[in-house]
């Protein structure tokens, strides 16, 4: 008998062997193989049929789980001119863009750069219809420690609590919120690419469009959404200033970069959120409060703050030489370092772009073309990111090397065009986002 016994416990002892060689080997098919899968999707950034369109993510975690990944997200930039003492008695409805779905849903609202206690009436989250419309059944009011209305500080932020809603891939969310009083300067996105809209008086919960008569290209307070995702393995964070914002892309079309790596992204639910501003550089704050902190100063909140991320893809640079006039590319590549350095410390992986040509943009002359040039040649060398993604050549003329193909410039030799981010968005190597080697700092 205890032969017998014996042979039992083997036998589990067997099983329970194979039980953990089978995790091992299915958690190395979580960091790619040789079909080109990254995170246990198709591979070829084709989506399956939960990602498709419209259609909502399958499963998902209790909303008790930590398992929150971002979806969307904008980097606060300033206050919004003209607007001193906010929107009081109005409602603000942001139209923001899905790169995953999920079951539930977080917003974050900030009063990053207001004065003033904000009061938030009433707040709202939507699935878009189009413009200010909201798909019908889909509204749902938003709570913040179980109440309807909250109070954000002067230079502070407040997270929603989680809302059970089915989250689309690929579609546009109504993030609305009501301000019933003056609330001093708005913290705003500028250059959004996207309308968003105001209405007078309370319509937070207004499914319609019909009073929101007054659009804007920017979106206000928001800058967060997340959502529960059981299959999302985390979130890519694209770090730069309007090339990645996306300036000179068709509005309201979500043609930017990194809308076109989501997009190849999305058969494997990996959110792609957006911290691209306008003018923004490295080493530099805004003068004129237009283009937001320096890089190495917004890192950690526009990036390492967010909800799941694993990947940052940087491009920034070019405005410290145009805008900065910096002529010691050593500083602008030891500023990039500084970024690699800050992710390193939280376990987070880094690619990064050479800079983008501007020879036929106006401020382009010899110096800051060899300033740009000296900054890629010790971005290439590796000693700078993780892993390069050569922008410079994907976008380049090969006939003029200092200025991009015509077909990717958008006119003004320093923005491109929809095709050239598409260009972009579609030569980053998505093996890229997944190695293991670190830069030689």
């Amino acid at each position: 008998m205890a032969r017998y016994r014996g042979f039992a416990l083997l036998g589990a002892l067997v099983a329970v062997v194979a039980l953990v060689c089978a995790a091992i080997i299915g958690g190395f098919g979580l960091l790619g193989n040789g079909s080109g899968a990254l995170w246990g999707g198709s591979g070829d950034g084709s989506r399956d049929s939960r990602a498709q369109g419209r259609t909502p993510v399958g499963t998902a975690a209790p909303a008790s789980s930590d398992s929150w990944t971002g979806t969307w997200a904008a980097a606060p930039v300033g206050v919004e001119r003209f607007a001193p003492l906010g929107f009081p008695g109005r409602t603000i409805r942001n139209v923001v863009h899905t790169s995953i779905g999920g079951t539930s849903a977080r917003i974050t609202l900030s009063n990053l750069y207001g004065t003033s206690p904000l009061v938030v009436g009433r707040a709202s989250v939507a699935v878009g219809n189009g413009g200010a419309q909201a798909v019908a059944g889909t509204m749902r009011q938003l709570t913040f420690g179980r109440k309807p209305t909250v109070t954000i500080p002067a230079g502070g932020q407040i997270v929603s609590d989680p809302m059970p809603m089915r989250v689309p891939y690929d579609s546009d969310l109504l993030v609305s919120l009501y301000t019933p009083q003056a609330g001093g300067p708005v913290t705003f996105h500028s250059q959004a690419m996207q309308t968003s809209y105001l209405a007078n008086g309370d319509r937070t919960v207004d499914p319609t469009r019909t009073a929101y008569t007054q659009p804007a290209k920017v979106w206000r307070y928001v800058t967060a959404v997340d959502v529960l995702n059981r299959d999302a393995p985390g979130a890519v964070v694209a770090f730069g200033d309007s090339i990645t914002d996306g300036v000179k892309s068709t509005d309201d079309a979500n043609r930017r970069w990194p809308d076109v790596l989501a997009a190849r992204l999305r058969g494997q639910h990996m959110g792609v959120l957006n911290e691209g501003i306008g003018g923004n550089q490295v080493l530099g704050d805004s003068v004129t409060g237009r283009a937001g902190a320096a890089g190495v100063s917004r890192f950690q909140r526009d990036v390492l703050n967010r909800a799941g991320v694993k990947v940052v893809v940087i491009d920034l640079g070019i405005n410290d030489i145009l805008r900065g006039r910096e002529t010691d590319p050593t500083k602008i590549t030891n500023g990039l370092r500084e970024l690699t350095r800050q992710a390193h410390a939280r376990g987070v992986r880094v690619v990064g772009s050479t800079l983008t040509p501007f020879g036929a943009h106006r401020a382009y002359n010899p110096v800051t073309e060899s300033v740009r040039d000296r900054v890629n040649e010790e971005i290439r060398s590796g000693r700078v990111f993780d892993e390069v993604v050569d922008f410079d050549r994907a976008l380049r003329d090969p006939y003029a090397p200092d200025r991009m193909r015509p077909v990717y410039d958008s006119g003004d030799g320093l923005h491109p065009s929809d095709a050239g981010y598409r260009a972009m968005g579609s030569y980053l190597n998505l093996q890229s986002l997944v190695g293991k080697a670190r830069a030689d700092l």
